[in-house]
């Protein structure tokens, strides 16, 4: 099971099980027991970021240039014709994988009740095939 959870709300071990920070940015004065792993490369980057919280584009914008990105080959893509998305798939379909079996939990600086946020856009494409 995949959830999601602001990285500031009660830590509940048995029912969080693995929690990933997904945020490009760790947080000055976080403490690393906030989460299990931190996996910056399945945040927003910080100019589509910077872009949303400013308002120059839309929600619906912000979701689909975000989807984008974690499809995106990087120089190793490059170097491999047949091998694409090399890292970045792989990370995606390995937390599916373990969603299967135990709980994970995707954690983002943004409030627990915040609605426009990241992480619930990621959990919607980790329910999906990747």
């Amino acid at each position: 099971m995949i959830r999601t959870k602001s990285v500031h709300s009660p830590v509940e071990p048995k029912k969080d099980g693995l929690r990933i920070l997904v945020a490009r940015l760790r947080g000055r004065g976080l403490p690393a027991n906030r989460y299990d792993v931190w996996m910056a490369n399945l945040g927003p980057s910080e100019k589509l970021l910077r872009n949303a919280q400013s308002g120059a584009i839309s929600w619906g914008e912000f979701g689909r240039r975000y989807r984008k990105e974690l499809f995106e080959g990087g120089a190793i893509d490059a170097r491999n014709r047949t091998i694409k998305n090399h890292g970045q798939k792989f990370t995606l379909r390995l937390i599916q994988h373990l969603g299967k079996s135990q709980p994970v939990t995707l954690l983002c600086h943004c409030a627990e009740d915040q609605s426009h946020c990241h992480r619930h856009i990621l959990k919607q494409v980790l329910e999906q095939k990747v």
